[in-house]
This record gives structure tokens, sequence and C-alpha cells, in this order.
């Protein structure tokens, strides 16, 4: 059996095992055209260079014609079967300049800590990971494909994974990969003054792990936004929600989760994407859900269960808006009527605001709206109350208005309404949740009260 099919057993394995890994992506390969000055492989007859200070090893797939070649100081060729090189005086190729040569892109370009350099071969179309877990996480395991080239930089520090396939090698113990990379070949493919250390153990918690890389976030989120100056894009939504582990903000929701020892972070993951996320209303939508850091909240319980949560993120990738805010009320519904049989002990949910440029998302209002209109409506309430007094007492002190004793107020109309109950005292609609199931809404954007101007004309 050849590499490849060793790579494909061990990955069938690791499926069956639940073990999550991560592929690598770029290439070093002399026959792919974005690795070259212009994007494209050198013409027949084209003159070829290569940084004479890097190291690299080059997989060449085809036969290359070439007036001349440019060899790095150190390096190598890895010429697949039919692949070569040949001299050429003249190009054959009308569209190719022979003015400048083709230069290989700088091979030390690539970085452990882009998410861009990874996929994860376990990728559901709905599903998405945050910036943070696209990288390879703690009980990760790495595969770097057999039939490619490749040159990794890891940065200044130590980077944990649960194992590491490299050039048809499977590594599962720190002293046998400190061997490969302390190598020539190990030096040719990885660089930096980083290490990478192995530990086989699995995540054996069913309620999820946590990644390991809050520390490496820093570096994940430069080495995503350098191609962008460093700056993250604008959300196209007003108040935009920065999860735990993504690098800029988005629009949508998120609903953070606290758990009992009975809930199941693969079995809910499934639930909300076979059961929500596949409907037609929520086709759009790209849904995260993973194990975080819980911010620090006061008064809280202190343990490791206190210290995580799982954090589901609505992200809102088409042109309709307010479909995540839907959907998340959707979930916290489901979690007040389930919760207990899938170990979800509480919820609380944040939305995004309405989309800059005009406009309204149904069902999704800025986080706080309906709290400053409470606000505007009792301000609006007190002075029309502190405007009635005034003008009453400047009628009473003119004669023009008197008082009612005691006595002929009472001889009123019995059940006359003698005033209204003010909203801010008393508030109505609040739901008590049993603990098994509680729902914390108190981070949502929607507050509501009655209204005691219409509330009394209806009566």
């Amino acid at each position: 059996m050849g590499a490849l099919g060793l790579v494909l057993l061990w990955l069938q394995l690791c499926a069956l095992t639940r073990a999550a890994y991560k592929i690598w992506v770029p290439n070093t390969d002399f026959d792919t055209a974005a690795n070259w000055s212009q994007n494209r492989t050198p013409c027949v007859g084209a003159a070829a260079e290569f940084p004479a200070d890097k190291m690299v090893s080059v997989l060449v797939r085809q036969g290359h014609s070439v007036t001349n070649m440019l060899l790095p100081l150190d390096g190598e060729f890895v010429l697949a079967s039919g692949a070569g090189f040949s001299a050429s005086h003249t190009s054959s190729d009308p569209d190719c300049s022979t003015g400048a040569p083709a230069l290989f892109l700088d091979p030390d370009r690539f970085s452990w800590h882009d998410p861009r350099s990874w996929r994860s071969r376990d990728e559901v179309h709905g599903l998405f990971s945050v910036d943070a877990e696209r990288v390879p996480c703690r009980h990760d395991d790495v595969v770097f494909p057999p039939n490619a080239s490749f040159r990794v930089g890891l940065g200044a520090r130590t980077i944990r994974v649960r194992s590491i396939w490299a050039l048809g090698q499977k590594y599962t113990v720190n002293e046998d990969l400190m061997a490969f990379l302390e190598s020539r070949a190990g030096r040719l493919h990885f660089h930096g003054s980083g290490a990478l250390s192995v530990d086989p153990e699995a995540c054996a918690d069913p309620s999820g792990c946590l990644c390991g890389n809050s520390e490496a976030q820093p570096r994940i989120c430069a080495a995503l936004l350098q191609p962008l100056g460093g700056r993250c894009p604008s959300a196209a939504c007003h108040d935009a929600l920065r999860p735990e582990g993504q690098c800029c903000d988005l629009c949508g929701a998120i609903l953070s989760l606290t758990h009992g020892p009975a809930f199941d972070l693969e079995r809910y993951r499934a639930r909300l994407l076979h059961d929500f996320l596949t409907l037609p209303q929520y086709q759009g939508l790209q849904m995260a859900v993973s194990k975080v850091l819980r911010p620090p909240r006061p008064r809280e319980a202190t343990g490791p269960e206190a210290d995580t949560e799982v954090q589901v993120v609505l992200a809102e990738t088409g042109p309709e808006t307010g479909v995540a805010g839907r959907l998340a009320r959707v979930l916290l519904a489901d979690v007040a009527e389930h919760g207990e049989a899938l170990g979800v002990l509480s919820a609380t949910l944040r939305e995004s605001g309405a989309p800059i440029g005009g406009g309204s998302a149904a069902g999704l209002e800025r986080p706080g709206s309906g709290a400053g209109l409470a606000g505007a409506v009792a301000a609006a309430l007190l002075l029309l109350l502190l405007a009635l007094s005034a003008g009453a007492l400047l009628l009473h002190r003119a004669g023009r208005l008197r008082w009612k004793k005691n006595e002929e107020a009472a001889d009123g109309p019995a059940g006359a309404p003698l005033g209204f109950q003010n909203p801010m005292f008393n508030v109505a609609g609040s739901v008590e949740l049993t603990p098994a199931s509680q729902v914390d809404a108190r981070n949502t954007s929607q507050i509501y009260f009655v209204n005691p101007l219409f509330a009394e004309a209806e009566a």
C-alpha cells in the first residue's frame, strides 16, 4: 500500500473514532501557478529564479523547458514520474514575455497560524469554525498531504497537537517528531524558532474540549488579516457581534449554553444541523458550535464547568437579514422545552442590530433599542405629568379651577379610573422558568412593556 493509501486508511480510522483533523492546504510545487510571480509557471524558453537565501523542497510533476534556472543555496527538487527539465534557447509561446524571468515566490510566506492554510476533512455544508479553531487545535490530528511539497512557518512558540502525519510517517511520540524536525528533511519543510509537540490523548469529554488556541489568537488574527493591512472589514450591520475565537465582527446571533453532565456536543450539533439549519427558511445561515472559555461574570460558581460554555454562532451570509435572530429564538424555545433531556441548563442570546444603509431586519433590532424606547416613553410621560400639574396650579391660582374635596371625590361613579399603572414599577409579562430549562434572555435586543395609555383606552 502506497503512502497516499496509508493516509486515507488512517483518516478513515480517525473518522470512526470521531477524531478531528486538519489538512495543510498550500504547497511549494513547481507546477502551481500561484507560486510564481506572474501567476503562471515558467513558459517554454523562459528563465526561472528561486530565492537564493531560502530553503525549499519543490515537487515537479511535469516536464519543463527553460533557458536557465537560478537555484536556491539549499533545497531539493522531487521529480514525479515523467517530470524533468530541458534547455531551450527560444520561446515557442507568443504570450510568454522573455524580458523578465519567472520568480518563485518566497516559500517562507506560509504560516502555521494562518487559518487560510488549513481545511477540515469534516467540512459540512452550513457549518463553519471560528477563526481560532480553523488552525489545528490541541486534540486535532494534522495531515500534510504526501502528494505535495510544503514549507511551514512555526512562529516562536510551542504548538501542541494530537498527532502529525508528514512525508508518509505518522508522529505520536515527541522524541520521534523531534528527530524528524532536526533532520535535513524536517528543516526543509518546517522553519522558525517555534516547536511542535504531540500528545496522542484524544478529547474524552462528550461535552467537548477547548481548542487551546486562545493564547495564539493574536498571531492567528495577524496572519489572517495581513492581506487586509491588519484591519477587519466593516460589518454590514449595527452592533455587530464578535464570538469567542473570531477575529472580526459578524452579523447574526450568538447562543451561549451552560450544560450538565448529560450534554453531548456532537449530538447537539447534529440536532441543530438536521432539525433546524436544513429547513428552507434558514438557508443562507452558517453555524459554528464549540466549547469556549466563558467571559468572567460576577457572583458565579467556580470550577472547570463554570469557566466554559458552549457557543452557538449563527452568521448571516445571505442577502436576507433577521434570519439568525429568528432561528436563535426558536433554539431558545427548544432549550426551554427539551433542555433537560439535552443536558442544557440555561441559554443566553445576543443579536446584532439592523443592517447598515437603511431598511430594517425583520425580528432583528439593535441591542438596547427597546430599552431606549421605553426610557423615551417614560420621560415623555413624566414631562406630560409635570406640564399638567403646572397648568392646573396656574389655573387654580387664577380662580378658574377648584379642587374637589374628598367627600366630593367619593361621590363619583363607582369604578371610575383614578389613574394608571406606572410601567416603570409594574412590569408585565415576566416568566419564571424551572432551573433545568432556564432561558436567560437578558442579553437579547428585544425589550417589551405595556403602554398604559393604550391599555387603558382599550379597556
